[in-house]
This record gives C-alpha cells, sequence and structure tokens, in this order.
C-alpha cells in the first residue's frame, strides 16, 4: 500500500546550465511542492503504514529547511555564493545544482537515510520511502525514485556535502538533526498512549 503526504515551500535558486535565460541568469522563486510516498505490506497498530502525524516529526522540518530560502550549488561563482551567504540569513548549499530533478533525489537522500535511523514503536513494519515527487510550477514536476536517489549516472550525491544556514539549524527543535543523520544515530519515535 502506499501513502503520500504533501509539503509546500518557498524557494529561490539559478538553475545553472539549463536552456533557459531566465533560469540560468537571474535568481528566481517557486512555490515548491513536495510529495512525499511511502509504502509497506503490512499496518501498524493503528492500522496505518505510517503514521501522518510521525510524519509532520523530522521529516517536515527536513523540507521546511528550505522553506524562505535560497539554495545554491556549492560549485556556483564563488561571488554569487558568498553574496547569498552574506545578505541571506535562510540557504542550503548542495553539492548539485538546484533543479526540481536533484531537488528529488536530495530530498529522497535525507528521508531515506532518516527513514532508516528511525526506530519504530508502534508496530510499523518494512515502511520503505517509495518516490518523492517535486513541483516546481503548477505544469511541471520531477518524480524519482531510489535507483534515481543514488544514481551514479547522474552523480552521487554525498548528505555530508549539504550544509544548511545557521539560521535554518537554529530554527529544528532538534539542532543536531543533521549531525545525527549524518552520523547515524538513531531517532526513536513517540510511543504511543
Amino acid at each position: 500500500m502506499l501513502i503520500r503526504k504533501l509539503f509546500k515551500f518557498e524557494n529561490a535558486h539559478i538553475v545553472r546550465g539549463c536552456t533557459s535565460d531566465r533560469c540560468k541568469y537571474s535568481i528566481h522563486g517557486h512555490s515548491y511542492k513536495i510529495e512525499v510516498l511511502f509504502e509497506s505490506n503490512y499496518l501498524d497498530y493503528g492500522q496505518m503504514v505510517y503514521d501522518f502525524g510521525l510524519i509532520k516529526l523530522s521529516i517536515k522540518e527536513l523540507i521546511d529547511s528550505f522553506d524562505h530560502s535560497t539554495t545554491i550549488w556549492d560549485k556556483d561563482d564563488k561571488e554569487y555564493v558568498d553574496m547569498i551567504k552574506k545578505h541571506s540569513l535562510r540557504w542550503v548549499a548542495l553539492p548539485v545544482s538546484p533543479s526540481a530533478e536533484q531537488f528529488c533525489r536530495v530530498i529522497f537522500l535525507m528521508i531515506d537515510r532518516l527513514l532508516k535511523l528511525t526506530q519504530m514503536s508502534n508496530g510499523e513494519k518494512e515502511v520503505n520511502l517509495h518516490s518523492i515527487i517535486v513541483h516546481e510550477t503548477d505544469t511541471g514536476y520531477a518524480k524519482g525514485f531510489r535507483e534515481d536517489a543514488y544514481s551514479k549516472l547522474m552523480g552521487e550525491i554525498n548528505l555530508k556535502d549539504i550544509v544548511f544556514s545557521k539560521q535554518v539549524m537554529d530554527e529544528w527543535s532538534d539542532k543536531e538533526m543533521w549531525n545525527k543523520l549524518i552520523n547515524g544515530n538513531i531517532f526513536i519515535n513517540p510511543t504511543p498512549n
């Protein structure tokens, strides 16, 4: 069975190397919609694949990191990167250009890692991340699967190379969330009452 949770955020970026001059030479923004799809052949004690309330915890915070932020490619022009970091409190630096396709891959990798490190507490079994859909506009989206996220053909993405600004991390309920995720610490879901 598949379940889906929708998230929204506002974000600005430049996508270098694309065909459109508007996109590759100008900072521009989008109202993103992110669909996160989970799958399992089992239901937990509450008769759910995975409680939507649990998805609203760390997963929501990771995705919300991009809200009202500028996403920059760490290999972009140094002067541009430094300017964004100097004039914006909220930014995210990626080791890949922030296209919708790469957003799919990055978000998939982050959530997949978090899910693998999560200790379930309500009878959840074999809950897997199925896919990520990134709606960049009302008419265009990218959908990424596991093989896309981990594809060497598309270029490997190392989570250690993703950098969140201090302001973004200060807004997390767990200020060490990213370090824990990178270091392989276990995340424990709350137990039901």
